[in-house]
């Protein structure tokens, strides 16, 4: 499965869980401001800040400017922050060195237009914040997590690789 068929499923799945069709409509968002992206740097305890949805669905993006999957979905989940602006809170979460918080990362999102929330996880326990994340998730990336608070539920699209097929996964939080 691909990140599109994951994305058309999530809309199905937020008009089963009380969000209406008119909610996900389909907005359109001005630009992101041309001073570039903000990158908040968060620890474990930023993560689970983070990670807490509020009334609206969270779509979640964990990546890496080094991880090519990673860089090859972006501009999908660029248009689909557009497609969904308003309906759902969206942030993306870099697992990126900290010394790439002012150099790669930005440009990254500047490069991809990407105006959601951005955050770059330095937690002194990595395995910890990942089995934070999910106790299924091996750190592996992309990851992509949505949050539906309605429900009390979590769709989890796990990185892709030669050896695990695209699986979108449920689970309660």
């Amino acid at each position: 499965m691909n990140l599109k068929t994951f994305i058309g499923g999530a809309a199905l799945l937020l008009s089963l869980t009380g969000v209406s069709s008119a909610q996900i409509g389909m907005g359109r968002r001005a630009d992101a401001p041309s001073k570039g992206p903000i990158i908040k740097q968060i620890d474990a305890n930023g993560l689970r800040k983070a990670l807490t949805p509020a009334r609206k669905p969270l779509l979640v993006n964990f990546w890496a400017t080094w991880c090519d999957p990673c860089r090859e979905e972006f501009p999908d989940l660029v248009k689909l922050d557009a497609e969904y602006k308003g309906k759902i809170d969206f942030i993306t979460i870099s697992l990126d060195e900290l010394s790439e918080i002012d150099r790669d990362v930005p440009k990254f999102l500047t490069d991809m237009k990407a105006p959601m929330p951005a955050y770059l996880l330095k937690a002194q326990d990595d395995e910890a914040a990942i089995a934070f994340v999910s106790k299924e998730w091996s750190g592996a990336l992309p990851l992509t997590i949505l949050m539906i608070p309605q429900a009390n539920r979590s769709i989890t699209v796990k990185a892709r690789s030669s050896s695990t097929p695209f699986e979108p996964r449920s689970t309660s939080f």
